[in-house]
């Protein structure tokens, strides 16, 4: 077996750096704004289970680009815009129990597997940027 060393440059990193979170809950805003108003001018907000399954999409986008504290705020971002526009009347929130619960729930566990998918994938392909004779 042969190691070679080499010198990693200042500026390169081996894995990319997350966004900030206050970068990635402004994304979140914005994201969820923006299905919202695309599911409403489909005509598709009627279904809640629609509405969520479109934000948990969201919320894993957001997740492979953020840290992993932001995962709760992407996840109540989310849970405001689809309470407001899809479960109650328009524009109000209220908490009905448990299925309040398990709608943030998964949109939580949706913006933590994001994130956990990144960090795996970065340090994959940091450990084959740095292994020598991997194949």
């Amino acid at each position: 077996m042969r190691v070679e060393w080499r010198l990693f440059h200042a500026q390169v990193r081996p894995v990319p750096e997350p966004l900030d979170t206050p970068r990635v809950l402004a994304g979140a805003y914005a994201g969820a704004f923006v299905s919202v108003a695309v599911l409403g001018a489909l005509g598709l907000l009627a279904d809640p289970v629609t509405v969520l399954v479109v934000l948990g999409a969201l919320a894993v986008g957001l997740g492979v680009c953020a840290r992993l504290v932001a995962a709760p705020g992407i996840a109540a971002v989310c849970w405001v815009f689809l309470n407001s526009v899809a479960i109650t009347p328009r524009g109000r929130l209220s908490w009905a129990g448990y299925p309040e619960a398990g709608r943030i729930g998964v949109l939580l566990a949706a913006a933590v597997f994001g994130t956990v998918i990144a960090r795996v994938s970065h340090a994959r392909r940091a450990y084959r940027r740095t292994t020598v004779g991997h194949h």
